[in-house]
């Protein structure tokens, strides 16, 4: 691989993530690294697998939802505030897994800035609109940097303690689902690229490793801004493949050789495969609940057979990268 791919977008990027860049590119189209989506405290997936394999993901993600500064608890529903109050505090499990030098990823599903209810990151429960929050000067504009201010301040420890995160804003973007996306691609790159300045220039979050999460060329923001290039899937129950189709189409999006990596994925992928075929996704995460906790997706016979692949990078095998 080339020290392009090395290079973090973030010109003042802390050593951390030119670590974490190296790693996931040396291993490329060799192993792949292990992990699991946590949305809870209890974090019962991490217990599962524990259990299962008698090992530990490489890498653990973190939900930031209840972290949104605007929570309509007003007007919500009880499925809503569940998972809210679930997520309560969680950053706490992010901090031990940090203390163990565990990699990290964040998601957000970023409730509306402005209006909305219940789950307002959905696009059906807000008439936020994010064409108008690209806009400088706009109500919209105004909340928007409002919450990204908030989010850079529960950011601003792991970045003084020189902590990588991978870090998927924007995510599933290619689809009108989440409002974020539901203006189309130019507005999707405006707010990339709104957060990306926000952050690195006017916040310092040089810790950040910036991770894209769409096949959609229209919308990528850019490789002067994109790290890591990343999709989220869901295969049919129980087939466990490389993903080469997958991983084909989304190498297309970039002029730039980028790492790339599965963000979301319901059945684990097979990683003897990934090998003997050199595709090159650098690691997986498995989202959360359902699909981890219950063989509804995956067997536990084969999550332990995929965890002790010579392929299969656990947290036993991570090289301290901070």
């Amino acid at each position: 691989m080339s020290d392009k791919i090395y290079d973090p977008v973030d010109p003042n990027a802390q050593p951390c993530v030119r670590n974490v860049l190296k790693y996931f590119s040396d291993i490329s189209g060799d192993r792949i690294i292990t992990g699991q989506h946590t949305q809870t405290m209890a974090m019962e997936e991490l217990g599962c697998i524990r259990r299962v394999t008698g090992k530990e993901p490489a890498l653990l993600g973190f939900e930031l939802l209840s972290y949104s500064p605007n929570i309509n608890y007003a007007d919500t529903d009880d499925e809503c505030m569940i998972e809210v109050t679930e997520n309560y505090g969680t950053l706490k499990r992010a901090w031990e897994w940090a203390e163990k030098k565990g990699l990290i990823t964040f998601t957000w599903h970023w409730f509306s800035p402005l209006s909305g209810h219940s789950k307002s990151f959905f696009t059906e429960n807000t008439d936020f609109d994010a064409s108008q929050a690209v806009i400088a000067g706009t109500p919209e504009n105004k909340a928007l940097i409002s919450d990204l201010d908030c989010m850079a301040g529960i950011l601003r420890p792991f970045c003084d303690k020189g902590i990588p995160i991978l870090w998927r804003p924007f995510h599933e973007c290619e689809g009108g689902w989440f409002w974020w996306g539901a203006k189309g691609g130019e507005v999707v790159k405006k707010l990339w690229r709104l957060m990306f300045q926000r952050f690195t220039e006017v916040h310092g979050l040089n810790n950040l490793v910036w991770v894209w999460n769409s096949t959609l060329r229209e919308c990528y923001p850019g490789d002067d801004v994109v790290d890591v290039i990343s999709r989220d899937m869901y295969p049919e129950k129980h087939t466990h493949t490389a993903c080469e189709n997958e991983y084909n189409e989304l190498v297309k999006i970039t002029e730039q050789p980028k790492v790339v990596l599965i963000g979301e994925i319901g059945t684990l992928p097979d990683a003897d495969e990934l090998h003997e075929k050199g595709i090159g996704w650098s690691s997986f995460m498995i989202w959360s609940k359902v699909f981890c906790l219950t063989e509804d997706f995956n067997s536990f016979d084969y999550l332990k057979k995929l965890y002790d692949s010579p392929y299969a990078v656990t947290k036993d095998e991570l090289p301290e990268l901070y």
